[in-house]
Parts: structure tokens; sequence; C-alpha cells
């Protein structure tokens, strides 16, 4: 099984960024436009594992929490490593503090289950294509100066996935295993 740790993106915020793609792919075709029906916020690639280590992973993702919603603004476009030689265009995540923590937790619980810790630090961004050519086409430069300054979208989550995914022909097909509640319910939401 191959799994990582995300966050649903409402559908508001991925129609406008649908309308992002359609506008970046009809000025040019080359790159590989990720399909905005599989767009989501990675907390953490798990990679690799044996079914019989799910419920583990589960039980451990089970325990990170987070003293309130994880707040999310959806604005700018950038590259890796530049855009001078793009390899994947981004979508840029501003996000409230708790949202480090949460992700550094997540690492730490699943470390003893032998899932690697990540190296880099974290750096929200949600992939919008992945490039063949290391240069940017002038027809697309343009475009991508028409959406800058644009805000896609802003919102407030209390739960994260856990996500198997299975690499086809067609592309990544994604099936949610277990959505988690991160935020405590107030005494007030509980039942009675």
């Amino acid at each position: 099984m191959r799994l990582f740790v995300a966050l649903s993106i409402p559908a508001e915020i991925r129609e406008n960024l649908s309308s992002l793609i359609d506008g970046l792919r009809r000025a040019d075709g080359k790159p590989k436009w990720i399909n905005p029906d599989n767009l989501h916020v990675t907390l953490k690639f798990i990679g690799e594992i044996v079914s019989e280590k799910l419920s583990a992973v589960s039980d451990a993702l089970v325990t990170v929490r987070a003293e309130r919603p994880i707040s999310l603004d959806f604005r700018e476009i950038g590259f890796f490593p530049s855009e001078r030689r793009p390899n994947v265009a981004w979508v840029g995540i501003h996000s409230a503090a708790n949202l480090a923590p949460m992700v550094a937790e997540m690492n730490s619980v699943l470390t003893p289950l032998g899932i690697p810790r990540e190296e880099k630090s974290f750096v929200p961004h949600l992939t919008i294509a992945r490039f063949r050519e290391t240069r940017l086409s002038p027809s697309l430069q343009t475009e991508i100066q028409q959406w800058r300054s644009r805000s896609f979208g802003t919102f407030s989550t209390g739960e994260f996935h856990l996500i198997e995914s299975k690499l086809k022909s067609a592309g990544a097909e994604y099936t949610t295993l277990r959505s988690f509640r991160f935020v405590p319910q107030s005494p007030e939401s509980q039942p009675s």
C-alpha cells in the first residue's frame, strides 16, 4: 500500500484552482497538469507499507492533536526549484502557525513504526503541474502573470485524512481510508 496524510480542499477552492489549471493548460499543454479532482494538501508522505501495518499507522495518527482548527489561504504561484528551471508548479499556502507543529507531531508518532522523518522542513504548497522541459513557454509566462496576484480561497479545518494512492496509467487514483479529527470537540458540541 502506498499511503500519505492530507487535508481535503473544499469545492469552492477546488473550482477556483480548476479555473487556474484550465487557463494555464490552454496557454501550454506540454506540462503534466494535475487533475483538479486529485488536489489535496499533503502533510506527510508515508510511502509503501505492508497492509498489516495499516492499523498501527492509523492508531498512531489518531493521537495527533491541535488546540484549534488550521486555517489555510491559497495564493501565489511558484516553482520548484525555480521559475527559470521549473520541475514543478505550485500554488502557495499560507497557514496558521499550528500547522507545522502538527506535521512535526505526525513525524514523531510515525517514526517508531519505521516511517522515516521528513528531512526537509515542511513547506505547505499545492502541486499543480510537473514539467518535462525546464523552461516556461512565453505563452505560459504571460498567462501566469494574469493569475499571480489572485487569491484562490481560504478555509479552516479540524480534520486530516489517511489516503491510499494507486498509480495507474491514467494517473494516480486516491482512496480515503480513514479521517481523523485533530481538534478536541467543545463540551457544547458533544452529544449528551
